[in-house]
């Protein structure tokens, strides 16, 4: 496909935006022009990334994370080369926590992060608010605003929702690879409640009155459905890819549950991992010499495009949280490689901002405004 050609505009304040040439200079770029310019929107644009496991790595194997590290997908030097500027940590809690100590891990978890920006104010900080990543962007900081993937820390108790949004928490997954006393599992070959269970559905009211953004990653399609049911907020999915891809992977979210998400105003943040793109490795039958490459994101992201429009997509990669990833994409750095296959599809600037943050912001400030009565 043809792309448009773009001119680099940067105003004496810093402004950056792009025009596209008149149609007599219009031609297309070169491959390392692409490239170039894939690099200089990931600088620009704050990059928020729906779903990064760290805090759970770190708490398997201790290690300073902010100079560059031989180990995972994410530190603060590659973070910085790729231009992520926003990674949702992770407050991953294993089903197995389920009535076991669920709540004190995500304390310790979320410790964690708080540690790690005391530690280094110079290059992190904690985020709750479009508005704090946005003003800490300016100074040159990576955020680290927050979701608990598994609801099980609630422990059967509404008003841990509240303590947890205290605790800075701003989207709660509501379960993870087995069912919950919240919500059935797509992993789960069991299904306790056909859905939601009656204490679930209270959750996602409570979750809607707090200000914290429902995650259905995870969940079932009944649950799917079931939360869309109570929501009266958007919802969000902080790292699932297109169902479409890989069938019959319940995992993923089908074509029916993207027009809803999107009729919700909800938006799908595009997981990177391999397994999630590529049925070969969602079934395990692949040839251990083959990968996935950072065009397949791009598909998923043009299957969303394509059912749901633009300003319903956006990046969730599970970065530390997946086995598998693209040859081309197999660290934070190489982040400019996704926007890169974007450019080459013809998705402008504006297009790849709303991708980058602005999708999930607004998805985010409608949680956050509804709470607060606006």
């Amino acid at each position: 496909m043809r792309h448009l050609f773009y001119i680099l505009l940067i105003s004496i304040t810093g402004t950056f935006s792009c025009q596209q040439k008149t149609a007599e200079e219009d031609k297309e770029l070169t491959d390392a022009e692409l490239h170039q310019l894939a690099d200089s929107l990931a600088h620009t644009f704050i990059i928020v990334d729906g779903h990064v496991d760290i805090p759970y790595r770190m708490w398997n194997n201790p290690e300073d994370i902010s100079v560059r590290t031989e180990n995972g997908h994410f530190d603060y030097v590659r973070a910085k080369e790729g231009g992520l500027d926003a990674p949702i940590m992770s407050i991953y809690i294993p089903s197995s926590k389920e009535d076991n100590g669920a709540k004190m891990l995500a304390d310790s978890l979320i410790d964690l992060v708080e540690d790690l920006t005391k530690e280094h104010p110079d290059k992190f900080a904690i985020a709750t608010s479009p508005a704090q990543i946005k003003a800490q962007f300016a100074k040159g900081l990576i955020s680290l605003p927050m979701g608990m993937e598994n609801g099980a820390p609630i422990e059967h108790k509404l008003e841990n929702i509240k303590y947890f949004y205290d605790r800075g928490i701003r989207y709660i997954t509501l379960t993870h690879a087995k069912a919950n006393h919240i919500s059935d599992s797509s992993y789960d070959s069991i299904r306790l409640w056909n859905g939601l269970s009656p204490f679930g559905e209270e959750v996602v009211a409570e979750m809607n009155r707090v200000g914290i953004m429902v995650d259905i990653s995870h969940v079932s399609d009944s649950a799917f459905y079931d939360v869309l049911a109570v929501t009266k907020v958007p919802v969000i999915a902080s790292h699932s890819s297109c169902r479409h891809f890989t069938p019959g992977l319940e995992r993923n979210v089908s074509d029916d549950m993207i027009k809803a998400l999107a009729k919700n105003g909800g938006v799908i943040h595009i997981n990177f991992g391999s397994f999630f793109l590529d049925p070969a490795f969602a079934e395990e039958k692949r040839d251990t010499t083959y990968f996935t490459k950072a065009s397949q994101i791009a598909d998923n992201i043009d299957r969303v495009v394509e059912l749901a429009g633009i300003d319903f997509v956006a990046f969730g990669s599970d970065f530390d949280g997946v086995g598998d990833l693209p040859e081309d994409v197999k660290d934070v750095s190489q982040l400019p490689n996704v926007l890169y296959e974007l450019l080459k599809r013809g998705y402008s600037a504006e297009d790849i901002e709303k991708i980058c943050n602005k999708n999930t912001f607004r998805v985010w400030q409608q949680v956050e405004d509804y709470a607060k009565g606006k």
